[in-house]
């Protein structure tokens, strides 16, 4: 039974993705949720939750088998909240180049997901905890400071953000930037869609901080 005045989450069920711990997150956070793939509950819900971990190519494969990209795409036409991690993230890019293979993206933003650049300071995989530099005016890492850390798990990224026209009537979208070698896009807000490359539900009390941030906004 939902709880009055709780938000609904739908952490949606495509087989890539760590479900339960977002669940627990999302939880601990202050919503109720529901893991699922079911079109209706993914819909209805207040906010739709996009894991990912792996291959870009596959989850988009795994994503449009379970008709994820028509979901995402009608929520956000309907000014719906998404919000995307990880790999979950990358997709909503228009493409993701891995081992010198090219798969389409969502497109719902320019860009290329490309591999981080590995040198004697910066190994890849980039595992372990990242400091943000979050958008002047974030709303996610509202009451976070510069200093906090999040838990990162990727080889690959955004490193430039192509998105450079905007209608002056909306606001522009805020980008927030992490490094490792090289800058590389750490999270984006963008009206309804959010997302972020670290993995907020492995990130501890920050991680709790940053979810409510997204759920109260629902």
């Amino acid at each position: 039974m939902v709880m009055s005045g709780r938000k609904r989450v739908v952490v949606f069920d495509y087989g890539f993705g760590n479900v339960r711990s977002a669940e627990r997150a999302l939880v601990r956070a202050g919503a109720d949720v529901e893991i699922t793939r079911d079109y209706d509950a993914s819909m209805e819900a207040d906010g739709l939750l996009v894991p990912g971990v792996g291959a870009f190519a596959a989850c988009m494969e795994g994503l449009r088998e379970a008709r994820g990209d028509w979901i995402v795409e009608r929520r956000l036409a309907g000014g719906r909240p998404v919000m995307g991690i990880c790999v979950g993230m990358q997709i909503l890019f228009s493409r993701g180049i891995e081992h010198g293979v090219e798969a389409e993206g969502l497109g719902e933003w320019p860009g290329t997901v490309g591999p981080l650049k590995a040198d004697a300071d910066h190994t890849v995989p980039h595992m372990g905890w990242n400091t943000v530099e979050p958008a002047a005016g974030s709303l996610l890492f509202a009451g976070l400071d510069g200093d906090t850390r999040y838990y990162f798990v990727h080889s690959y990224a955004v490193q430039d953000w192509e998105l450079t026209s905007t209608n002056p009537a909306m606001r522009a979208p805020l980008v927030s930037w992490a490094e490792h070698g090289a800058p590389f896009v750490a999270a984006v807000e963008n009206g309804p869609l959010w997302a972020t490359q670290f993995h907020p539900e492995k990130s501890g009390d920050a991680g709790a901080r940053l979810l409510a941030n997204w759920t109260a906004t629902l």
